[in-house]
């Protein structure tokens, strides 16, 4: 989905994004290709290895053309067998590689689920901290298009669930192209989210490498009334909400949140000591989710900060509808935040 769809026109996208004119711009999907490119020409140790990754399309364009570049021996498609496959790239893993893994829609790597928590997940810590096993796994996520209950899944949360694996959803150019070098070489497995609607987002890249520390979410507007926590898209949902609330004379604070495990508690709490008031915007499901982890973690370390009772917007808890008037009303947006936020400068704690 380009921004010209999402966001209307570039200038707005540009100030949202907080795109610097003059710097060096390029999509997110070819922030994610020009890493994975890097890292393949400088390390035999890494190579990629998915359904579909050396298509014409290159999984939306993120693997193009990688394996005429760098042969089929490192760019490698496979065939419809996740849980067969997820485990070769564990134990390339285990055998000093550092696979890139790709699963082009989250909603399939549940096939893969035995792999991924009883060994990828566990070995490093059965083992006593002497195996690592350094496999990223892309995940995609996405919405519209009729993608409906099987492919369009936000499934972050079940996999921030699992002692052992890290969780990243980069929300722009910049955090994709340094969260992905950081995954590969962080040692242990990662699970990348990715979500369709960034694919064609612009912003400024470096050409050179370079890595975005896992664990560290950013202020990307700062504000002192109200904070909210977003990942992935969610963030420009909430960037679009803050703008609007700002001509209401209500300052919100936006942090991404960048890696759900393991969430930055510190600027979490730091912006709630601060504004008093949180709400969590995630792509998933409200319950059991990311909003959900989130404010507990936020009650258990600044509870006598808060103002109000913090609040979630996310997913209604029902599988993800095909009609276009259905997912409308089903996935939510600046408009629920807004409300959000409304909601709780009006339910102040005595």
């Amino acid at each position: 989905m380009p921004w010209t769809k999402v966001y209307g026109n570039k200038a707005e996208f540009e100030k949202l994004s907080g795109s610097t004119p003059g710097l060096r711009g390029i999509t997110y999907k070819d922030a994610l290709l020009e890493a994975t490119t890097q890292m393949l020409a400088s390390d035999k140790n890494v190579f990629v290895l998915g359904e579909g990754v050396d298509d014409a399309g290159g999984v939306f364009g993120t693997t193009r053309d990688l394996h005429k570049k760098f042969g089929k021996d490192r760019v490698i498609d496979t065939p419809l067998a996740e849980n067969g496959v997820t485990g070769i790239a564990i134990g390339a893993a285990l055998a000093g590689m550092r696979p890139i893994l790709v699963h082009m829609r989250v909603d399939f790597m549940p096939l893969s689920m035995d792999q991924i928590m009883n060994h990828a997940a566990k070995w490093h810590y059965m083992f006593g901290g002497k195996v690592s096993v350094p496999v990223t796994i892309r995940s995609i996520i996405g919405r519209g298009w009729g993608s409906a209950a099987q492919h369009s899944q936000s499934l972050q949360s079940l996999f921030a669930h699992i002692p052992g694996l890290k969780v990243v959803m980069p929300a722009t150019p910049y955090d994709a192209k340094g969260l992905l070098r950081s995954s590969v070489y962080d040692g242990n497995p990662v699970v990348f989210i990715e979500h369709r609607w960034l694919y064609e987002h612009i912003g400024h890249v470096p050409e050179e490498a370079y890595t975005v520390p896992i664990g560290k979410a950013v202020v990307r507007r700062k504000g002192a009334d109200v904070t909210i926590a977003a990942a992935s898209l969610m963030v420009y949902e909430a960037m679009k909400a803050a703008e609007d609330l700002k001509a209401e004379g209500i300052d919100c604070e936006v942090i991404d949140l960048r890696t759900i495990k393991p969430l930055d508690i510190e600027t979490l709490t730091g912006s709630v000591k601060k504004t008093g008031r949180l709400v969590v915007a995630d792509t998933g499901w409200k319950e059991f989710g990311i909003g959900a982890e989130v404010i507990a973690r936020v009650v258990e370390e600044a509870f006598h900060a808060l103002k109000a009772p913090a609040v979630r917007v996310a997913l209604p808890d029902v599988p993800t509808p095909a009609s276009p008037v259905l997912e409308k009303a089903f996935y939510p947006g600046k408009e629920h935040i807004i409300e959000a936020v409304k909601k709780m400068l009006v339910r102040e704690r005595p």
